[in-house]
């Protein structure tokens, strides 16, 4: 997954139609907001402004705008989902030139929109890779406190984060990748002899 770290667009003429495109960085709904808020002041002229986002907890949007149903917002997400890019909003701005474009004329421009916002973010190097990783909890006696050591040695994906005694018991943090989680709780569980990892929510 690659998080978007500067703004990047992409302007055509089709049959008389003027689309621009822009990508912006957008972790959360107030920033969304705030970001379309600007563009339809600036552009307030333009016929429409077309919308799709994706964040990361996996959330999603897209609007038409006034667009006919589908033609517009599906059509750029589908893009940001094929390109796998989380933190952003992008926005097609369409100025109407008289000629109507149909149903698959729409969804083609539009698609062509984000693919080329996307391709300019490629060539300037926006991009930042976003690492997943899922931290678990892992609560024993403390005269067993080297175990979760132990075992967390034997795979190089996982990450000690601290160690910290409460309660009559050392609780020691990790974080690894969500596809080690399973093994790493069955191997606890096999060497603590029915030991469980708490985990935190994703995301």
């Amino acid at each position: 997954m690659k998080r978007l770290t500067g703004i990047a667009t992409h302007r055509f003429r089709e049959k008389g139609s003027v689309f621009l495109t822009e990508l912006h960085p957008a972790p959360d709904a107030e920033v969304r907001a705030a970001v379309l808020a600007a563009l339809r002041k600036r552009d307030h002229d333009a016929t429409h402004h077309c919308t799709a986002w994706r964040d990361a907890s996996g959330a999603t949007g897209a609007d038409d705008d006034g667009e006919p149903s589908g033609t517009a917002g599906r059509p750029m997400l589908a893009v940001l989902e094929g390109a796998e890019v989380t933190d952003l909003l992008a926005v097609c701005i369409r100025w109407f030139g008289g000629t109507k474009l149909g149903s698959g004329g729409l969804v083609r421009a539009y698609t062509a929109g984000v693919q080329g916002a996307l391709a300019q973010a490629d060539g300037l190097g926006l991009w930042e890779e976003v690492r997943s990783v899922r931290v678990g909890l892992i609560r024993v006696d403390p005269a067993r406190a080297h175990l979760p050591f132990a075992l967390l040695g034997a795979f190089p994906g996982a990450r000690v984060l601290d160690q910290t005694f409460s309660g009559g018991a050392a609780n020691l943090r990790f974080e690894c990748p969500p596809e080690l989680a399973p093994a790493l709780e069955a191997a606890w569980r096999d060497r603590s002899r029915g030991g469980g990892i708490t985990w935190e929510a994703e995301g």
